[in-house]
Formats: C-alpha cells, structure tokens, sequence
C-alpha cells in the first residue's frame, strides 16, 4: 500500500492553502513613546506576526476579537533599544582567546574585509541577559588596526545568524586611537597616512577593475578584497565609523571625509564637544558613551559627563552606547544619566533607539513605534531610565522573549539554600 500525503500538504505544496496568520498581540492602554511621534497616553500597540500593525491612542486602534491583550496601563511601552558598539555574539570569554571573534591575529594595519558576520554565536550566554535589560538590537563590530574591518547589526533573537541579521557589512570601522597608532607602530599621522593611501587605492582600483585584473595596473598596497571593502565605502553604500576620542583626531577624521566624501561618524568622541559646531555643521552623527568622565588616557583629557547634552544642543546627531558585551544591558542607565546631565528625556531614548538605528542604516525597520516595522518593543514597569524599572515584556520580531537567562537560572539554583554567606557571629 503507497503511503500518501496528508491532503493538506499537498494543498500547500501547490499554492490552494495559506496558512493561518500568527495571532496578534496587542499592548493595551501604557503610555507609548513611538519615538518618531509624540506620546501617546492610554495607547495601543498592535503587533501582528513580525511587524507592528498599529500604534495609537485605545480609541482608535481596531483590536481584532482573536487578539492576545496584554494590559500595560501604568506601564511604558517603548521600541527596543539598540546599542550601537558592543561584541555581542563575538566574545564570550574576554580573557580565553579562544571565544574572541571580533579581530584578525594579524599585524596588517588594514583589514577592511574582514566581516563579523560569520563569527557570530547566535546561541552566546551574553545575549539573554542584554535582552532582558530591554535590548533587543546590537551592532557587533571588530576592532584592531587601523581599519578594523566591517561590523553587522542583529536582533538579539534567532537560532541562526541568518535569523539575526538586520544588516549584514553595516559599516566600516576605523580608527584614531593610542591603540591602534600602538597596534600599528605608527604615529597618529601615520594611521592618516595608511588611511588615506587605502582610500586612494580604492578609488583607483575602483576606475581600473579591467586593468587590475589584467595585471596592468601599478602596484596597490592592499588585497583585492580589502580594495573592493573601501570601495564600497567610497561608493556610500555603508559609512566609515571612526573611533577617535580626543578632538584633533576627530579633525582629521573630517578633513578625510571631506576628501574622500565619506559618511562619517564618529564613536567615543570624549572631547567632541569641543568639535559640536564642526560636527553638526557636516551632518556626522557621534555614538558616545554617556557615563564617562574619567581621563582613562591622554586623548581623553576633555572627557566630561554633558558631552551628549553639549553636542544634542548644538545639532550633532547623538546615539548612545555602552560600548561593553557583558554589560549591554546597562544601555538604559547610560542614557538615564545622559539625562542627568542635561539631556533631554526624548533626545535620550532616541539616542538608544531611532539614532543607533538612522546611524548604520536600519532605521527603515527598526528605532521606532510605527505599521510596518519590525515589532521589536519592549513594556516597561515605569520610565525606563530609573534604575529600579523593570522590564515586564520583551519582544523581538513579534516573538515574546522568555523571561530567563544564565544569571537568572544561577540564581534561582542557589536561591533555596538559605542565607549566604551566613550572619557573622562576633561571640556575644
């Protein structure tokens, strides 16, 4: 006797059966901050299989009869927030060399084509625990050299990196820093100076493909593909991310932008604030980190705790990250103190939500609370940036993440053993 396939099957094998949508979910009656538009008191978020379907006041959101409600009132409905610079997926173990991913073991200065993409471990122990501080975007980018290579950016939710991927070669990361002049065994004007000759190579081998692969051109100082990386950078098709800390980097930084015609931005930028009308003036987003005032080197002499207040105020485009791995999930805090120190509330959660998001590219699906973008948001008991607010629901991709990570599973596996360490006992 044949075996047959289930009818319905053969249904959806030849295109007669759609299969059921997911159910919607809709988030009923917290303040929503949508970012791209202003608040919306007793709102509605509608999430519908991966995208949001409706964001707007209860009254004027049609709930369909089917619909999973969660009731947020009193809560704060925000999008998921990004964070702009971590390793996320790439290092597991600073210390073992072994769970590093995210740079060549070489001495080559530039390594434009080296891509993150395919190092990163969507199944990593980091990426819980960062989603559970109401992250649920990351750029995982490389380090090392004078152009580190290129960075991705992922949702922090998928079984493969294919699953994760919002925008794979996001940008190209270099840099003007004591580490990588130290890296390199060069000056600051000699990491220009490869930086430059990388580009002018670039552009020439972009203008003699035919003779280059002939073998008819002059000798190039690069590979092929690290050719072919800054090419595309030359092209626009991504931007040149510049670490840079101390505000001389950070001109030299724009005087080879303007040359090159690059998107810029810069990241870090501890003493951009002395560079803010510069910055503004040439449209060149900065990603800083805003709980940082400590001298940590002589580059960073002009570090201050306003620096993203003093450039929002000027007009630079401010993104905020945490520029950590472990400790992504402080991303909130960070902005929470940028507020501290004169931001504006609003400017703060668009630093860690829509300005991450139009910095590397993705702001078409992501930053924001609007139909047809991914549904990655995040309920918040109260306003987020309090430190004792706690995150009561996550999703990512219309998927409810679990409320679990490996800190928690500890917890709870030593929770039942009573007082630890014990009282002290001093003998009376």
């Amino acid at each position: 006797m044949r075996s047959r396939l289930p009818v319905l099957t053969v249904l959806l094998l030849l295109g007669l059966v759609v299969p059921a949508a997911a159910q919607p979910t809709a988030l009923v009656g917290g303040t929503v901050h949508p970012v791209s538009g202003p608040t919306i008191e007793d709102g509605v978020v509608l999430l519908q299989d991966d995208t949001i379907a409706a964001v707007g006041p209860r009254e004027e959101v049609s709930i369909p009869s089917d619909a999973r409600r969660i009731d947020a009132s009193g809560q704060v409905v925000t999008p998921g927030l990004m964070d702009a610079s971590t390793a996320t997926g790439l290092v597991e173990v600073s210390a073992v060399g072994s769970t590093r991913d995210n740079a060549l073991d070489t001495d080559d200065a530039i390594r434009a084509a080296f891509r993150v993409t395919d190092g990163i471990n969507p199944h990593s122990v980091v990426i819980p625990v960062t989603r559970l501080g109401g992250v649920t975007t990351v750029a995982s980018t490389p380090s090392g050299g004078a152009v580190a290579g290129q960075g991705a950016v992922i949702d922090l939710h998928g079984e493969t990196v294919d699953e994760m991927l919002v925008r794979d070669r996001a940008a190209l990361y270099a840099a003007f820093t004591p580490g990588a002049a130290d890296a390199t065994g060069e000056a600051r004007g000699g990491l220009a100076m490869r930086l430059r000759e990388a580009f002018e190579d670039a552009r020439f081998y972009a203008e003699h493909q035919g003779d280059y692969q002939r073998g008819a051109t002059r000798d190039l100082s690069l590979s092929r593909l690290d050719l072919e990386a800054l090419a595309s950078t030359l092209d626009g098709e991504r931007p040149l991310v510049v670490r840079a800390a101390r505000a001389s980097d950070i001109d030299a930084a724009l005087r080879i932008a303007e040359e090159f015609d690059l998107d810029l931005r810069i990241e870090g930028g501890e003493e951009a604030w002395k560079r803010a009308d510069r910055l503004a003036a040439a449209n060149v987003p900065v990603i800083v980190k805003a709980l940082n005032n400590l001298p940590t080197d002589f580059d960073r002499l002009g570090t201050r705790f306003d620096n993203a207040a003093r450039l929002d105020s000027a007009g630079v485009p401010v993104a905020i990250s945490s520029f950590d791995t472990h400790n992504a999930r402080t991303l909130r805090l960070e902005a929470g103190n940028a507020v501290r120190y004169g931001l504006a509330r609003d400017a703060a959660l668009r630093a860690v939500t829509l300005a991450p998001a139009e910095a590397l590219g993705v702001a078409d699906t992501h930053g924001s609370l609007a139909p047809g973008k991914t549904a990655n948001v995040v309920v918040w008991s109260d306003d987020p940036f309090e430190p004792l607010t706690s995150v009561e629901h996550v999703f990512i991709g219309g998927t409810e993440m679990p409320d679990d990570s490996r800190q928690k599973r500890l917890l709870r596996r030593y929770d039942d053993r009573g007082d630890w360490p014990p009282a002290y006992d001093d003998g009376s």
